[in-house]
């Protein structure tokens, strides 16, 4: 077995040249307090090629040096927008026919691996603070939420592990559809 060469590794340098069709789910972050979760959210949303991200509250904005660092160029090819209010992004999501689903752990939550996706339908993907989830002004705008099993004594995951599981587990059900 040998490692493969970054030049061996079949990598999409310039979307002009090899145009794709982004995964159809967006994210929201909620007050995201830390700058290197939100590059590594842009880090993991670039490698499932995730439509894009929204940017709410506190949550850091590119270009900044600490999301740079994780990031490591996603900001470049994941479209992302901010907004001062979570609740105005939510409600023209809203307006275009999205699915809000919240990352977290709730008395209705369901495992992600038994959420239904319907063909062709819009989602947004929650996940919020690192300390205080999603805020409960926030979690009843929501139609949905998901959780992710976990098996160990510790139950909470950090929110960039999070939302790259999130981001595997729902590209896997849309390609199986």
């Amino acid at each position: 077995m040998r490692k493969l060469t970054t030049y061996e590794i079949e990598q999409l340098h310039d979307a002009a040249l090899k145009p794709t069709i982004k995964t159809p789910i967006v994210v929201v972050l909620e007050n995201i307090r830390s700058l290197h979760n939100v590059g590594s959210i842009f880090r993991s949303a670039d490698a499932f090629n995730i439509q894009k991200i929204f940017l709410c509250g506190i949550t850091g904005i590119p270009p900044h040096r600490e999301i740079q660092k994780t990031a490591l160029g996603a900001t470049e090819t994941v479209d992302w927008e901010f907004y001062n209010h979570t609740q105005d992004c939510i409600s023209n999501l809203k307006k275009d026919n999205y699915k809000i689903i919240a990352v977290e752990q709730t008395d209705q939550s369901i495992d992600i691996s038994r959420l239904s996706i319907l063909p062709k339908q819009s989602l947004a993907f929650i996940l919020g603070n690192e300390v205080n989830g999603i805020s409960a002004e926030i979690l009843e705008l929501c139609d949905a939420a998901v959780s992710i099993q976990q098996y160990g004594d510790k139950h909470s995951l950090n929110v960039s592990v999070a939302a790259g599981i999130v981001f595997f587990s729902i590209l896997q059900k849309l390609t199986d559809q």
